[in-house]
Parts: C-alpha cells; sequence; structure tokens
C-alpha cells in the first residue's frame, strides 16, 4: 500500500511540477564517409514528447529554421545545402500566416561535403530551433568538428580551391579591436560587450554585477505551479454535473437508489452496491479516455487541433451535437446494446452484475452525454497531452457518479431533490446554444490555415453576438424549441441567465470596431484579421540591450522588465497581443517600468566570438547578440525557454517570481504590481 501510495506522489509530482530548465531535443554529429572525395556530416537528433524541431528553409518571416554554417574549413568544401531527413509534417501555422515544415520524436539533417586536399579540417555547427505548444528554446547550437586523412581527393576541385577559402571570421573579429584571449570561459565582464553606444554605459565591475546568477533569489519566489491538466479535469468535472441534470440521466437517479435499497434488506450493503454502481461508471469513462488516448496519442491529437481538415469535421460534429439538443433529432446508439447488456446483468449476480448495470446506464444515456463527451474530448485535443482525455472522463465520470452513492448513504435526500420536468430540456438547449458558439472556434481555424476570409474577427463576434442574443431571448420565452413545453414560462433562475447572456452580447458590440474584448480573446481570430479597428494601444521596448536597459532605468529610478523573447516565438506573440494590449498593463509598462526586450534569436554577430562555459558545464560558442541573450537567461535567471518575464531592481535582483505564457491578464497585473510594490519598499 505504502508503495503504491509512493508511486502515486511521484506521479502527481511528474503531471503538476514544472520544472526551469527544459532540454528536449539530443543531437549527435559524425562524418560518413566513403571510397569518393564526397561524405556527409550527419546530424541525428532525437526529440522529446511533444516537442518539434523546425525543418530547414522557412523564410526570413518563420520560426528558428535548421541551418548549418561554418567557423573554419580548410581541405573541404561544401556540396549543396543542408538536407533534412525523416518524416516531416507540414502544417498551417496561424500566427506566422505560413505553412511550417518540422520534425517530431526524430530528425536526421545531413551536409554533404567534397575533399580537396590529402588532409582536412572542418569546425562548423547546426543550429536549430524547437518549440512545443506553450514555450519555444532558444536557437541551438551543435558542434561539428572534424579532421584527419581525406580517404580520396578529387584533384579538379583541389586546383580551384582559392588560398582565400578557409573562412575569414577570425580575421573580421580582430579588425573589430577585441582580443579574443581577454574572454576567460565563463567570464561575465567579457560577455557584455558593448552594443549601444548611445545609452547609458556601466563599467566593467557594474556589469559584471548585473550578468551574477539569482537562479537561487528567484526560486525563492517561484511556486511549482499546476499545469492544464488541473483545468482541465474541473472541466470534466463540470461536464459531469451538466450531464447530470439532463433528461437521460437525472430521472434514473431515483429509479437505480430505489432498486438497491429494494435489493437489500440490509441497508449497508445496498450502500455498498450504490458505491460500487458509482465507481464502475468512473471505470467505464475512465477507460473511454484511456482508449482515445492510446488510440491516438499525444502528438496525434494536437496535430488534429491543429490540422485545417479536421477543425472543420470538428465545427459540423459540434453542429451536429447542437441540432441534436435543439430536438431536431436524438444521438441514439443500437437499442440492442442496452438490451443484450440489461439481460447479462440479470443473468450475473455481485460485481459483475452492478457493473453490467453502470455499463447500460452509459448506453441508455448517451443521447445527452454524447454531446457532452464528445465536446470534451475535442476540446483537450489541443492539449496535445496523452493523459488530457482520461484525467477529463475522470472528472465527468466523478460528478456522474456522485449522486448515486450520495442518495444511496441518504435515501431522504431523493425527496428534497429537484423533480424532473421541463426544465431539462431547457438546460439541453442552453448547451446547445454553447455548442454551437464553439463550433465557430474550429471553423475559425479552418478558416485562417486556407485563407478564405470568410470567418474574420468582425464576422466571428457578430455570430457570437447572435447566437448569445438568441439564447438570452429563448430563456426568456419568446421562442420554443420541439421538446419545450408548450406553456413554458421564464422563473427566475433563467431569467438571470438570459441576463448574462444578453449582457455578454452586448459586451461583444465594441469588438466589432477593434475593441480588445479580453474575455473572448482566446476564442476569436486574432486582431489583425480585423477590417475596421479604431482600437491602438501598444507596447513597444525601450531597450533591446541589456546593460543600456539596466543603465537607463538606474538613472531614471525604475524598476525593469526582462522579456526574454524571439522574432520566432508564437506565444510571445500571443502574449504580446492579448496581454499587453490591455490599457491597465500597457499603462504599468509604460510608464511604471522599464521594458527590456531580449531576443534569443537576434542573428546579429557578435564583434568578437566568445567562448564560455555553460551551466551544464560543456563549453559553447557565443557567436550572435541572440547568444548573448540566451546564454544571459541561462547563466543568470536558470531557464532557456520563451516567453520569461523577470522584474529586477537596479542591482539586477528579482523583484518576485518569473512568469511564462498565461494569458490571465489579472494575474499578469498582480505580477506587476507585486513588482513594483517591493521596488518601492
Amino acid at each position: 500500500m505504502r508503495k503504491a501510495m509512493s508511486l502515486a506522489l511521484l506521479l502527481l509530482v511528474a503531471m503538476f511540477c514544472n520544472a526551469q530548465m527544459a532540454d528536449p531535443v539530443k543531437f549527435k554529429s559524425h562524418l560518413k564517409t566513403g571510397s569518393t572525395a564526397e561524405a556527409e556530416i550527419v546530424f541525428d537528433g532525437k526529440i522529446a514528447h511533444g516537442w518539434h524541431v523546425y525543418s530547414t528553409n522557412l523564410g526570413s518571416d518563420g520560426p528558428i529554421e535548421a541551418s548549418f554554417h561554418v567557423d573554419k574549413k580548410d581541405g573541404v568544401e561544401l556540396v549543396g545545402k543542408l538536407t533534412p531527413r525523416g518524416h516531416e509534417i507540414s502544417m498551417m501555422d496561424n500566427m506566422f500566416g505560413m505553412k511550417l515544415r518540422f520534425f517530431e520524436n526524430s530528425v536526421q539533417f545531413v551536409q554533404k561535403v567534397k575533399f580537396t586536399k590529402p588532409t582536412y579540417t572542418i569546425k562548423a555547427y547546426l543550429e536549430y530551433g524547437a518549440c512545443n505548444d506553450e514555450m519555444c528554446m532558444p536557437p541551438t547550437q551543435v558542434n561539428a568538428h572534424f579532421s584527419g586523412k581525406s580517404p580520396a581527393i578529387d584533384g579538379k576541385a583541389a586546383a580551384d580551391e582559392k588560398s582565400a577559402e578557409t573562412d575569414d571570421v577570425a580575421e573580421t573579429l580582430k579588425a573589430g579591436g577585441l582580443d579574443s584571449s581577454m574572454v576567460k570561459a565563463g567570464a561575465v565582464d567579457s560577455v557584455a560587450v558593448a552594443d549601444s553606444a548611445a545609452a547609458p554605459q556601466l563599467d566593467n565591475a557594474e556589469v559584471q554585477k548585473l550578468w551574477t546568477p539569482v537562479i537561487k533569489e528567484l526560486a525563492k519566489f517561484d511556486k511549482p505551479v499546476s499545469n492544464s491538466l488541473l483545468y482541465i479535469f474541473l472541466a470534466g468535472l463540470v461536464g459531469g454535473f451538466l450531464a447530470l441534470f439532463t433528461p437521460c440521466v437525472w430521472p434514473i437517479i431515483p429509479m437505480t437508489v430505489s432498486f438497491f435499497l429494494k435489493r437489500n434488506k440490509d441497508r449497508k450493503k445496498a450502500i455498498r452496491e450504490a458505491i460500487t454502481y458509482g465507481v464502475s461508471i468512473v471505470v467505464i469513462y475512465v477507460a473511454l479516455g484511456l482508449i482515445v488516448s492510446l488510440l491516438f496519442g499525444a502528438s496525434a491529437l494536437n496535430a488534429l487541433s491543429t490540422n485545417a481538415i479536421f477543425n472543420i469535421l470538428f465545427c459540423l460534429l459540434l453542429v451536429v451535437f447542437a441540432a441534436s439538443f435543439f430536438g431536431a433529432f436524438e444521438i441514439t446508439l443500437p437499442s440492442s446494446w442496452s438490451n443484450k447488456i440489461d439481460q447479462k446483468s440479470d443473468e450475473t449476480s455481485g460485481v459483475l452484475s452492478i457493473f453490467l448495470m453502470a455499463f447500460t446506464l452509459s448506453l441508455v444515456s448517451f443521447s445527452c452525454t454524447g454531446p457532452i463527451i464528445g465536446f470534451l474530448l475535442v476540446a483537450v485535443a489541443s492539449e496535445g497531452s496523452i493523459v488530457a482525455p482520461t484525467l477529463g472522463m475522470l472528472g465527468f465520470a466523478v460528478a456522474l457518479a456522485i449522486p448515486f452513492a450520495l442518495f444511496a448513504m441518504f435515501p431522504t435526500l431523493l425527496k428534497s431533490a429537484p423533480k424532473s420536468g421541463g426544465w431539462m430540456n431547457v438546460l439541453k438547449v442552453v448547451l446547445g446554444f454553447i455548442e454551437l458558439a464553439f463550433a465557430l472556434k474550429f471553423l475559425s481555424v479552418a478558416d485562417l490555415a486556407y485563407g478564405w476570409h470568410i470567418l474574420d474577427r468582425e464576422t466571428f463576434l457578430a455570430l457570437w453576438i447572435a447566437i448569445f442574443s438568441l439564447l438570452g431571448l429563448y430563456l426568456l420565452g419568446i421562442f420554443n424549441f420541439p421538446h419545450d413545453d408548450e406553456n413554458r414560462r421564464t422563473n427566475v433562475p433563467q431569467f438571470f441567465l438570459a441576463l448574462g447572456s444578453l449582457a455578454f452580447a452586448f459586451y461583444m458590440i465594441p469588438g466589432l470596431w477593434g475593441a480588445p474584448l479580453k474575455a473572448v480573446s482566446a476564442f476569436a481570430p486574432p486582431m489583425n484579421t480585423q477590417d475596421f479597428n479604431l482600437y491602438k494601444n501598444e507596447v513597444h521596448p525601450r531597450f533591446k540591450d541589456f546593460e543600456a536597459g539596466m543603465a537607463a532605468a538606474r538613472l531614471e529610478g525604475k524598476p525593469v522588465m526582462i522579456d526574454f523573447t524571439g522574432f520566432g516565438c508564437v506565444n510571445c506573440r500571443k502574449m504580446e497581443a492579448a496581454v499587453w494590449t490591455d490599457a491597465k498593463v500597457a499603462d504599468m509598462l509604460n510608464s511604471k517600468y522599464v521594458l527590456i526586450s531580449l531576443y534569443v534569436d537576434d542573428k546579429t554577430p557578435l564583434p568578437e566570438q566568445i567562448t564560455v562555459t555553460d551551466t551544464d558545464g560543456t563549453q559553447r560558442t557565443l557567436r550572435t547578440v541572440g547568444d548573448k541573450w540566451s546564454y544571459l537567461q541561462r547563466h543568470k535567471f536558470g531557464s532557456n525557454t520563451q516567453p520569461m518575464y523577470i522584474l529586477l531592481d537596479n542591482e539586477g535582483k528579482p523583484l518576485t517570481g518569473s512568469r511564462s505564457y498565461d494569458e490571465d491578464i489579472n494575474e499578469y497585473m498582480d505580477f506587476l504590481k507585486v513588482g513594483l510594490d517591493n521596488y518601492n519598499k
């Protein structure tokens, strides 16, 4: 028992803890030679579950592509370009507005070379970008250093080789006035070479102080946070409670509980069997979640969530579910299935009999629970997690099973429980409106992918305004659906629901002219699809250099927000669009802080390449400005994923914990306020 509890605890810790340093891709390089003058430099990569590595030649407007770079070569020349090998996935990306190509699980990049001298030397590296659904890695480099005797020589190539082809990077750097002998492995003051001569300057001692690691100080603020799996469980729980009050489930509760009480004169035994019945319901629906996970897997579910064709199918599926809830037809499983299961439960006894009874309930109630389950499974597909469907079904089943066990323990509660009636069909219709609204979300993904422009932001909002206005009018009794009572009247709960639905519709109206509408920003198409936009409230960083920004903040007496970002970081753009455009957030960032955005994929070359010892003990070469900021993030803050937001005082010390991708505006404002309060103290 103790071992089982320990194992469960470890699983929970693994599920809900959020590690700082990520290392999702492992590359190895080797030189593949033969009996000819040509050879291949091969980079073999293993990619962690849920991550992907981008392919080659994506264009300057896309994310970080795989590319091959040479620091030094002698006796060898490149043949062609870097070539990817493996199962390449091509998919439309809404944020970049282009088709992206990437690899999952494994990838191989190959650069062909030709030997031109009896001996050869080549020092090169592969640079690649990796992302998952929540974060991206900075540009990462894999070194490839090879030298030796050439297996064969192409005489013509050797004769044509120019003496200047041995790469002039070192000479160029020397011309910059920096002596590489001054750079020590891991020397912070050398890493922070000047970027902007116009900005306030700091001496080496001040710069070194700013680069001092604050990983332990940051850890004191940061607390382990649960990820979206908790929300999936809660969503399943809500779905289960909603299904509970539908006409297919609620009337069955008193009949089932009475059956157990009459079947056993011993009340304790009846309670045990009712609890077993509830546990059986949980097992059945959790098994459904497991089947979905095993059939598709996390990467397949995530691929479905971003695939245009499947999003159209998801949209149509939800429209069918909505029509079913409106009363157009009923989605039922073959009656022979439930009859056979019911017959088997009568023929058996004990736990198996109770389990078969629970299975019968699942089949009989499918016309009401099916659309809710389908909606839940479609929604969690976007999580790309293999445990998401199972966790969602667990929440759904727990909510569905609780009343059976509760009423079996306390039968007198049945007398005070709401009676079956027309209110149950009203609930079904309300769920139908909600599913119809969410169907547009999936259609929007397909529309963006194919560039149809039939569901731009204002069109989407207009449809949502119509849907929630109609929902409000329905709850007020203005019109009915086929299964509603003829003399249906609005009661007090329905009136307040109608008030909320109509208010929500009115709230969305300014969005037709470009208002941010933060409450629906996660569902509506991006702001750039809006044809008519009167709203302008953007935030731009004051500095893109760490030392210059820190010096300016010290002169102005303001705290600093460091924004570790990237030109190819999708979630960084989402945060800027969904959070930074909020008026309160924008005012705080523009007036109370000095905002420094550090792009970890900035390809601007440093005046001189710098060798440093990284946090894992390996030596790395910093070649670009992006390399420098990436090293700063790892060295000083112990993290390597973007986006990452850190609030600092003028000495480079953290004012509170860090934040990453999270579109909760209220929490982001609390984050900024806490940092400002601590700075003022």
